[in-house]
């Protein structure tokens, strides 16, 4: 298979995985099901669920009534070997405001709980935090899975099977890098392949990507690396706003840091722009950090 049609095939499994079936829907609340991304360690990565679960949530309302954020909770680990169904409750519609609840479940239980609130376009005050300077063009740097020789044969899939390329500013904490450790990092990114023109599938594939590589602040702080024996890292909740509308196929630029790490968990907060310089969304997560003795 070629480069392209590898490229292309990691976007339309994406496109799978975000298509959720709405057959099982009910008048007290909407139920949907989908499938989820094998992945090596068995786990569901947590941007899909938070993409499955915005999908579903935008489901149930009309086209001109976007995402503007969302607070979510990662309750449980999922299990990628299984499909997932989210059930989306109705909590409120107003003239300019809806509210949405996602709950994603396996095996009966939550995994994932998400309070989402939704808003018609209007005029308002306007302005952004700028672009930094000083940034390289994500075509002077390499794709990540260029750059991570020496790691398991599982991890290089990993990163060459996903559909998003991911070009870090620095060099990328899958190994130790010798780079000064600062808690802050730079990340361009876009989908490997063009995506359909629907703004709420471009909305969801952002939250996709949002939960990619922003818990690395964190890391980098404390030269701490991915393949670092017996280090424990798990997501425990993700906020995001979306401030202007963009298309993930094309490059972005996220920018993260961490202002804060304590009582093994750790704070992570991002800016994502367009190339031109529009800030496109915020984020903020925090994460559980286990770090091995004398690491």
């Amino acid at each position: 298979m070629s480069a392209e049609s590898h490229a292309v095939r990691t976007v339309e499994q994406l496109l799978e995985v975000l298509d959720l079936d709405s057959t099982q829907a009910r008048t007290t609340e909407d139920i949907f099901t989908g499938a989820s991304h094998p992945m090596p360690t068995g786990r569901i990565y947590g941007g899909q669920v938070l993409a499955q679960s915005l999908i579903a949530a935008e489901r149930t309302l009309p086209e001109d009534r976007p995402v503007h954020s969302m607070h979510g909770y990662f309750l449980r680990p999922g299990d990628s070997a299984q499909g997932i169904t989210i059930a989306v409750d109705r909590i409120h519609d107003g003239r300019s405001f809806s509210t949405r609840r996602s709950q994603a479940y396996q095996n009966g239980v939550p995994i994932f709980s998400m309070i989402a609130s939704f808003q018609d376009e209007d005029p308002g005050v306007e302005h952004a935090e700028p672009l930094p300077e000083g940034i390289p063009d994500p075509e002077t740097l390499a794709p990540d899975e260029a750059t991570v020789e020496g790691l398991p044969g599982g991890t290089v899939r990993m990163l060459t099977d996903r559909a998003a390329d991911i070009r870090h500013v620095d060099h990328p904490l899958y190994l130790p890098s010798g780079d000064e450790r600062a808690p802050r990092q730079a990340v361009w990114m876009r989908m490997r392949a063009p995506l359909p023109d629907d703004p709420r599938l471009h909305r969801a594939a952002l939250a996709y990507l949002s939960d990619m590589t922003i818990q690395e602040s964190i890391l980098r702080a404390h030269g701490v690396y991915w393949a670092l024996p017996g280090l424990k890292v798990a997501s425990l909740d993700h906020a995001m706003w979306w401030h202007r509308p963009a298309r993930v196929d094309e490059w972005l630029l996220y920018v993260q840091e961490s202002p804060n790490a304590r009582g093994g968990r750790g704070l992570a907060t991002g800016r994502i722009y367009t190339r031109d310089g529009a800030l496109v969304a915020s984020v903020a997560q925090e994460i559980m950090i286990r770090v091995p003795e004398g690491a």
